[in-house]
């Protein structure tokens, strides 16, 4: 699925929004285990950007208490190597000028990651357009890939501008999850479920992915978000186009996501009345979770209570297409909550003739792709140990070996090699945006009540 070596021609990466928490959290440690493993060039530069006005001295000890806090598996002596492989540019990321400056004296290709507000994304496209990047070079966007529909476009507009479309990563770091790729591995590797993967024979698809986290400090980003952009729009969603996707020629980037777009196209725009029946949108409430007792949403630091943002959000999807038509595919969401539960769960329809004798139903078959931990489970009725014609449940399961790269360590790699497989194309980020629309507009208008939860519930009323 990866290029091949004479793809690896980045010579540098820039952070834009280096002293932020998606590079802290995430991008310096990917780069620290990328280094351990020995997978990133040693002569590699990497340049982090910000508006934060330090020296290089200063950036390095604050990546280094990142790299501390966030990377502590990771031997010292690579967390070493990536502080004095990395150093610092004060710049206006969204200033032409400036934007030109800090990368002068880098050696090209280079690969651009927005590590920024979503909200920075169009000013910062436009300010490298006008700048001029060298031949060859990437630019790298994490998601919410615009706020509508409309600003997506805009977006890919002002993309093409400066980077053709296999440039251009979007990307998503649940496509890099080990469970969800072998979502693709069991269905077109295996002739046993495939003839099942269709409404004839399953009942329902849920996608579900409950945290106990709150804010952790995002409320700039995540009080203008809420659940349904931060999650629903785009992770979940592309969790049901692997799971719904017809088979592809090929695992290539451009087969993989034309199935993907066939499945977006396919996938019913709800009328505001049918948001009201099949949505449901809640923020939680005072309450503990284990040890921790958690504040009230409309309490938390920089959170804005007229916003009415959600916490959670959940709603069945349909897909009018031969294969799906008239299953519910429902994606659901939620923090603050009291377990974690993150899978993919497809239910399979009764058989249409019970010859046992019992008074109950028997359990539905349902096959489950547990994400963190990964694993896959199947539930299945088996002949009871005491009357052989009693039934009972049985699972079988099996455990993933671990991932030999995190899911960002995955992407950075995908970046460096040139292939854009596990991002989004551009209409995908369109499509999914002509979906979700609808359910925005219906909410602004009171389509769907906030509801609350308690933290630390399960919301299993919803």
């Amino acid at each position: 699925m990866h290029a091949g070596d004479e793809e690896r021609d980045m010579t540098s990466l820039v952070i834009f929004g280096a002293t932020g928490d998606l590079a802290g959290r995430y991008l310096l440690p990917s780069l620290a285990r990328l280094t351990a493993a020995r997978s990133w060039p040693p002569a590699f530069r990497v340049r982090g950007v910000g508006r934060e006005p330090l020296d290089n001295e200063q950036f390095r000890k604050h990546a280094g208490e990142r790299l501390d806090r966030h990377a502590a598996d990771v031997p010292i002596d690579a967390r070493h190597e990536v502080l004095n492989q990395i150093d610092y540019v004060v710049a206006d990321v969204t200033d032409p000028a400036a934007v030109a400056a800090s990368i002068r004296d880098l050696p090209t290709p280079i690969a651009f990651y927005l590590a920024l507000p979503p909200s920075l994304f169009a000013t910062t496209v436009t300010a490298l357009a006008q700048a001029g990047i060298p031949p060859k070079s990437r630019i790298v966007l994490e998601k919410p890939f615009g706020s509508n529909e409309n600003s997506a476009q805009e977006l890919n507009r002002l993309l093409a501008e400066v980077a053709t479309e296999d440039s251009i990563f979007r990307v998503d770091h649940f496509l890099a999850k080990q469970t969800v790729q072998n979502v693709l591995g069991l269905r077109f590797a295996n002739r046993i479920f495939e003839p099942l993967w269709n409404a004839q024979h399953v009942h329902s698809v849920d996608i579900v992915w409950d945290e106990p986290l709150t804010l952790e400090g995002r409320a700039s980003y995540y009080d203008r978000a809420g659940a349904l952009r931060d999650m629903l729009q785009n992770h979940l969603l592309q969790l049901l186009c692997l799971v719904a996707m017809e088979p592809p020629r090929t695992l290539t980037s451009r087969d993989l996501h034309d199935r993907k777009v066939d499945v977006l196209r396919a996938v019913r725009a709800l009328t505001p009345e049918e948001v009201s029946r099949h949505t449901t949108r809640a923020r939680y409430t005072a309450g503990r979770i284990g040890d921790r007792v958690v504040p009230d949403y409309t309490a938390e630091p920089g959170v804005d209570p007229t916003r009415e943002t959600e916490t959670f959000a959940a709603m069945t999807c349909w897909i009018d297409n031969w294969r799906w038509t008239g299953v519910p595919f429902k994606l659901r969401s939620g923090k603050a909550l009291g377990a974690r539960r993150s899978h993919i769960a497809v239910r399979f329809r009764d058989v249409p003739h019970l010859v046992f004798g019992q008074h109950e139903e028997p359990a539905p078959n349902v096959l489950r792709f547990m994400i963190d931990p990964d694993r896959i489970e199947l539930s299945m009725n088996l002949n009871g140990a005491g009357d052989p014609f009693d039934l009972e449940p049985a699972c079988l399961d099996t455990d993933l070996a671990p991932q030999t790269l995190p899911a960002y360590s995955r992407l950075l790699l995908d970046i460096l090699e040139g292939d854009a497989t596990l991002s989004i194309r551009g209409d995908e980020a369109e499509e999914a945006w002509r979906i979700m629309d609808p359910v925005l507009a219906a909410w602004a208008a009171g389509a769907a009540p906030l509801r609350e939860y308690p933290a630390g519930s399960l919301a299993n009323d919803f």
